[in-house]
């Protein structure tokens, strides 16, 4: 996959000794096939264009996500739905998600990351103006939403995926860093726009708008993209170069503990965030009821966004300046998923709203510290639906908890258990290294590029 193209590049001191002398190795074929893959990267300004297109595609992307989380309240109120059910909604949208991870990168890789995107964008944007039709014109509303949900998961777990194919086709590999976390960002920053001009958008005009708007938008968005980018191109098969590890690699590469801590953590990681997301609104409905959602919906996320840039450049600046890899992945995953945990447990017995608004920012933003700590490692290790899948447990069951206890400090609770663990595994086995150089040694036949 897309992923692994860049572990078949001189990224691997392995492989990059074997380019070094291509006439014993590769020979003259070696050497156009480099030249063939670079002269379709991008030119640095068509790459800030796609940067900019591919940043609002992303904002879009968690527009339609967390448009109901927002409005789940609301709908609960006119549907009659319980803790459970409304848990049952929510979760079923990373039943969806967890489906077409690697399918997503998988056909990404043969007809064009871009293609990818712009008609998954299309579906998913229809899809999100469809709800609330779907929702007043079927008998069982409980029904129509936990479907229309699933789907919306399947056509948005392409999307990164994606991301990671076009950015490794098209992006020489000194520049994907800043891409990948400029278009990252767009998730935080779609989460902002939709947290405060959705929270007004739901007060005037009804939860109905939320989903109309961030639908109606994003198929433009896919509409433009289409347009005036890929220039009305159709689907058809890249002639981009494609590496893959041998079957038996790959299962050979889930037996390493470095993999295996680097898939629980971000397992971990993952699952929590998506309770977060899933139940912060609902949360602060129910414990400070005047309180205004567009501040709730807005400030923890405006944190976020420079708390990810922050940690990145941390981060580079520590790695730059003789720090050991692993131990700065390492500080960064503490931070993510240790010190925010604190201000997870201070929200048990927070009675104030300043001060609730003030705990779950601090927690959002240290949670962003991930991107340069797991999120690093797993982008080349771990398989992109290991942590969505648990996510469906645990927003699922975060709905049962509550309903059971009437509290919200079981939640809670849960979610710091949960970070402790992944900590604690990613502490003990994590490693810098690439894992997966033992298997290209006296391998290479087995990487095809």
């Amino acid at each position: 996959m897309a992923i692994l193209q860049k572990h078949g590049k001189n990224s691997c001191p392995d492989l990059a000794s074997i380019k070094e002398n291509p006439a014993d190795n590769i020979g003259q074929a070696g050497s156009q096939k480099k030249w063939a893959e670079s002269s379709q990267n991008w030119t640095r300004p068509v790459a800030r264009v796609w940067t900019v297109v591919l940043l609002l595609g992303t904002c879009l992307l968690y527009c339609a996500r967390v448009a109901m989380p927002i409005c789940a309240v609301s709908m609960a109120e006119r549907f009659s739905w319980s803790k459970r059910e409304t848990g049952m909604v929510l979760g079923s949208f990373f039943w969806g998600y967890c489906f077409t991870q690697v399918l997503g990168g998988y056909v990404s890789d043969r007809v064009g990351g871009e293609k990818v995107l712009m008609l998954s964008a299309a579906a998913w944007g229809a899809m999100t103006a469809f709800t609330p039709i779907l929702a007043h014109f079927c008998s069982q509303p409980i029904v129509s939403m936990t479907i229309s949900r699933f789907l919306m998961g399947l056509l948005q777990g392409v999307h990164y995926p994606s991301l990671a194919s076009l950015c490794s086709q098209k992006v020489v590999e000194s520049e994907r860093g800043f891409l990948m976390s400029t278009v990252g960002s767009g998730s935080y920053l779609g989460t902002l726009v939709i947290g405060g001009i959705g929270s007004l958008m739901l007060d005037l005009y009804g939860w109905e708008s939320v989903f109309y708007i961030s639908g109606l938008l994003s198929v433009l968005w896919a509409y433009c993209m289409w347009k005036y980018l890929l220039k009305g191109e159709g689907m058809y098969r890249t002639a981009g170069i494609q590496s893959k590890l041998s079957k038996r690699n790959w299962l050979r590469l889930f037996r390493q503990p470095a993999v295996c801590a680097v898939i629980i953590t971000h397992l971990c990681t993952a699952s929590t965030f998506f309770t977060l997301l899933s139940w912060l609104p609902t949360f602060f409905k129910d414990t400070f009821p005047d309180a205004k959602g567009w501040v709730f919906n807005v400030i923890p996320w405006f944190v976020a966004i420079p708390s990810s840039l922050f940690s990145g450049c941390l981060s580079d600046h520590l790695i730059s300046q003789g720090f050991d890899t692993a131990s700065v992945r390492k500080l960064m995953q503490f931070f993510s998923m240790g010190v925010s945990s604190v201000f997870t447990l201070f929200l048990c017995g927070t009675t104030t709203f300043p001060t609730a608004v003030a705990f779950v920012s601090a927690t959002m933003g240290l949670t962003t510290f991930s991107h340069s700590g797991v999120s690093v490692n797993v982008q080349d290790l771990a398989p992109s639906c290991a942590g969505a899948l648990f996510g469906v447990i645990m927003v699922y069951f975060s709905g049962y908890l509550i309903e059971a206890t009437g509290s919200w400090a079981s939640v809670f609770g849960l979610i710091t258990v949960l970070n402790l663990l992944g900590l604690g595994t990613f502490l003990s086995f994590a490693e810098a290294r690439r894992v997966d150089i033992d298997l290209a040694k006296g391998r290479y036949h087995n990487i095809h590029i």
